[in-house]
């Protein structure tokens, strides 16, 4: 069975939900990966009423649409983060925190304790989410980083995330972090020490996304096979990098979709992430759950990025083989 084709809400959160849903239906999609903000999901609402979560639940299914997942990646982020200039204010849904690094750290930890009790009520098992990092501005070392400052970041990650985990046992829902630049876990190396600072607590597995592994050189499929029993979550999203000797691939401050820049996000099949060799890793690690188009790309209409995505998802979704391909050349 092909696997569900999902999207990503977080980019539609201009949308009302009752509106979104109907819309995404029309390009193709089998469900939605809800965001926690806009109108689409509220953690507090859905944490504390189970008669919001059947109203949000029949919208979907009043279009067809199912949920495998919700997500809580903006104040995920806050839970770790220094916290100390004013690009995490929009990140923070209370206007009250604003300005207050503690602040905010303490309404996102609040909003990552609901994260499992709303997506118990929402009917689905997995949250995807950042973590933040307490050590993203030390990643180049100078002035010189030292190795016990480092090892500081992940204790504290530790410490806070330890019972945010349990609350996620004790509701038996699993915790997908996106591997991505400015989280605790940004490549392969950074995410194995992540998993063994929670001795690999079962409850801890990633959200694979293939385009912020491309762009730093680290191959996706190597990332799937490496922890292939920790892909709880799968999003769909493409990169380029267009390095041409004048610029680099840390970006070089210029806006996405500027021309000048060493690398872009790009809409399904017209980037460079190999998801035939992705799919194929999935099918290795038996992974049964969504695939969920997260669609960004500066120079293209989102509606019809949306819809061709679908259409890439379910042409290159095939499914492993049950049989050898010369068995039939097998003596008896």
């Amino acid at each position: 069975m092909p696997r569900h084709v999902t999207i990503f809400t977080g980019q539609w959160a201009d949308i009302p939900f009752a509106e979104l849903c109907p819309k995404i239906r029309s390009f193709g999609y089998d469900g939605l990966e809800i965001a926690s903000w806009g109108d689409h999901l509220s953690l507090d609402e859905a944490a504390s009423s189970v008669a919001y979560c059947r109203e949000k639940r029949k919208i979907l299914a009043d279009n067809g649409l199912g949920c495998w997942a919700i997500s809580n990646h903006l104040a995920g982020q806050l839970t770790t983060d220094p916290n100390s200039d004013a690009r995490s204010d929009a990140f923070c849904l209370d206007p009250s925190c604003r300005g207050d690094a503690e602040k905010k750290r303490r309404w996102a930890i609040d909003q990552m304790m609901k994260a499992p009790v709303a997506a118990r009520n929402m009917g689905v098992d997995v949250v995807t989410a950042f973590m933040g990092s307490p050590i993203w501005h030390l990643l180049y070392s100078f002035p010189l980083v030292s190795r016990e400052e480092i090892d500081a970041g992940y204790r504290v990650v530790r410490e806070i995330y330890a019972p945010i985990f349990e609350k996620f046992r004790q509701n038996n829902v699993r915790f997908a972090l996106e591997v991505h630049p400015t989280e605790i876990a940004f490549d392969i190396w950074s995410a194995e020490r992540l998993l063994q600072e929670f001795r690999y607590d079962d409850v801890l597995g990633f959200n694979f996304d293939p385009s912020h592994l491309l762009w730093q050189g680290v191959d996706p499929v190597k990332f799937l096979r490496r922890f292939r029993d920790r892909i709880y979550h799968v999003h769909m999203k493409d990169a380029r990098v267009i390095l041409d000797g004048e610029n680099g691939i840390l970006g070089s401050h210029l806006e996405f979709g500027d021309p000048r820049r060493g690398w872009d996000f790009r809409s399904l099949g017209h980037g460079q992430v190999d998801f035939d060799g992705v799919i194929r890793a999935l099918n290795e690690a038996n992974y049964q759950g969504p695939l969920s188009v997260e669609w960004e790309d500066p120079g293209m209409d989102r509606e019809f990025g949306a819809r061709e995505s679908c259409e890439f998802v379910r042409k290159v979704d095939f499914p492993p083989s049950t049989l050898a391909f010369d068995g039939a050349f097998a003596a008896d």
